[in-house]
């Protein structure tokens, strides 16, 4: 799927092997660039505040974003930075304990640098305690000038998405010039962005990395990330609206005054407003156009309001902001997506435009697409992109758990609403994913040349032998039978415990190259942050890694 349907185009046929050993070469990196700091609170209580993320307003956020930014040439000199390398201040975190954590993009002679991305955690007196690298590669290259043209890189890059099917394939902007460090050689390069349409319908933001000294091509990764009022999989909800005029609006002025508009079934960005004149919006069914906005400004809430009173996150970026929802997009487009380059999430009909993929999971997964985005900002490709689409499927659980809503009750199934293939099996399944026929249950040395729609099946796997453990168990309904790679039993901790962990991992540790190896380290870092290095939860989170092969 684009996200969230979970329908993906096949892999990339023409992935240079080049491209996939870099890859391999930058999950290696990391997963030796993880620091270790002070340990958390030693007892195995349901939370340590010292060690959690406390709720930051918008102004104090902005505060420590510029308080962070006042020191960014200080703090380039502490980690022993070149004199061509500035940070620019990207997120900040803090714990309950003082501890800052704050994540920083790099640039090397004024060029971005992609996979150069770091974060520092600081005590509460500034004292700098830990770094997590995406690469501790020295950053340097022979020069800065480049041998080939940006056309010439452009004209590659159009050649490759079209070569994936891509439909009225144009870069919007000229190439920019970068530093590709994601392999672990800092290279000067050239990144192009090619729009248009992928083959499903799907919007195209291809990222097309090329050497911008020999043309070869370095990498390349996708930048769209694939997914009162009577809702169609909802039942009766309340809807955050505001007054206009002599009507009303889907604007949820309590959350950052996210909007929810009509595409009506065109494939461009800029929806319409939906308007009523008595605030009672859509039928349940889904002729009404309404009923599809329903259900994606009910999940869009349903998210927000998970992660502020969960982890503290006020908004997908923590500034307090909405985002926008499109429904209507297309004909007959069984798919939903994220862009980072519009802020918003966008639904497909489904087929026959009557099964919108607007249910909560769906409309949370497409939500956590942009917290990934504006956090760790997960590679949407080889293994840090499974991570990137299990993260949005590990809060999409966590999110319609937390709604309690009695129409569409917690499970561990993805997608079980939107009947996308036609006989009522869900998209995904967390306990075993291979159900689906396709995603992985267990980690292999192949899993970074998989689908990330189906090398997520390896996170998600992991999150529920960590949330319920191994074995056959009925949940709210749902029979599960969760097996592990050894034959090991596992004892879960808890989804509660679990989902704080990975959202402490995924804002704390994890970087843009992540891979797996990384991610369970990533985990039982954040584990013994929050409830201690010898307790059973950190001996429950090795316990899962290793139920699905990641030692």
């Amino acid at each position: 799927m684009s996200t969230t349907s979970g329908i993906p185009r096949s892999t990339r046929a023409r992935r240079t092997a080049a491209a996939a050993g870099a890859v391999a070469a930058a999950a290696a990196l990391l997963a030796t660039g993880l620091t270790t700091g002070t340990a958390g609170a030693a007892d195995a209580s349901d939370t340590a505040p010292s060690a959690t993320a406390v709720k930051l307003s918008p102004s104090h956020r902005a505060e420590l974003l510029r308080e962070a930014n006042d020191t960014t040439v200080r703090t380039a000199s502490t980690l022993g930075l070149g004199a061509q390398e500035k940070l620019v201040v990207k997120d900040v975190i803090k714990d309950g304990d003082g501890t800052t954590h704050t994540r920083y993009e790099r640039t090397f002679a004024g060029l971005p640098v992609l996979g150069g991305d770091l974060i520092t955690h600081e005590t509460r007196g500034g004292k700098l305690k830990g770094v997590t690298k995406a690469t501790k590669a020295t950053m340097k290259v022979a020069s800065t000038r480049a041998k080939l043209a940006p056309s010439t890189a452009e004209r590659a890059a159009i050649k490759a998405a079209r070569a994936d099917d891509a439909k009225l394939a144009k870069a919007d902007k000229a190439p920019r010039k970068v530093i590709w460090a994601a392999d672990g050689k800092p290279t000067l390069a050239y990144e192009a962005v090619i729009g248009g349409l992928q083959a499903d319908g799907t919007p195209n933001e291809l990222h097309v990395i090329t050497d911008a000294n020999t043309g070869k091509e370095l990498f390349t990764f996708q930048g769209v990330k694939n997914g009162t009022g009577s809702s169609q999989y909802s039942g009766e909800v309340e809807l955050g609206t505001a007054k206009e005029g002599s009507g009303y609006t889907l604007t949820d002025s309590e959350r950052g005054g996210h909007k929810t508009l009509d595409l009506k079934n065109g494939q461009g960005s800029q929806g319409e407003a939906f308007t009523d004149d008595d605030d009672k919006w859509g039928t349940g069914k889904p002729e009404d156009a309404q009923t599809a906005a329903v259900d994606a400004h009910y999940g869009a809430a349903l998210t927000w309001d998970y992660y502020k009173s969960v982890h503290g996150r006020d908004g997908i970026k923590g500034d307090g902001q909405g985002a926008t929802s499109n429904v209507h997009y297309g004909q007959n487009y069984s798919n939903a997506f994220w862009q980072d380059s519009c802020f918003c999430m966008t639904y497909g009909d489904g087929e026959g435009n009557t099964h919108p993929l607007t249910s909560i999971d769906v409309a949370a997964h497409e939500m956590t697409h942009g917290v990934t985005s504006a956090t760790a900002n997960l590679t949407y490709s080889g293994e840090s992109g499974g991570l990137n689409e299990a993260t949005s499927d590990i809060f999409a659980t966590a999110v319609e758990f937390n709604a309690n809503n009695g129409e569409d009750v917690g499970d561990y199934l993805i997608g079980e609403e939107i009947d996308i293939r036609g006989d009522g099996s869900p998209l995904r399944y967390m306990d075993k994913p291979s159900k689906d026929g396709s995603s992985l249950d267990n980690w292999d040395e192949n899993a970074g040349d998989v689908d990330v729609h189906y090398s997520s099946g390896i996170a998600n796997h992991w999150f529920y032998l960590a949330s319920e453990g191994s074995g056959a168990k009925e949940i709210n309904g749902v029979t599960y039978d969760s097996p592990t790679v050894d034959g090991s039993k596992v004892e879960g901790i808890g989804r509660d415990k679990a989902e704080k962990i990975w959202f402490k991992a995924l804002t704390t540790y994890m970087t843009s190259n992540t891979d797996y190896a990384a991610a369970r380290e990533a985990t039982l870092k954040a584990a013994t942050d929050l409830y201690g290095a010898d307790s059973a939860e950190v001996k429950g989170v090795d316990a899962a890694w290793a139920g699905v092969g990641v030692k």
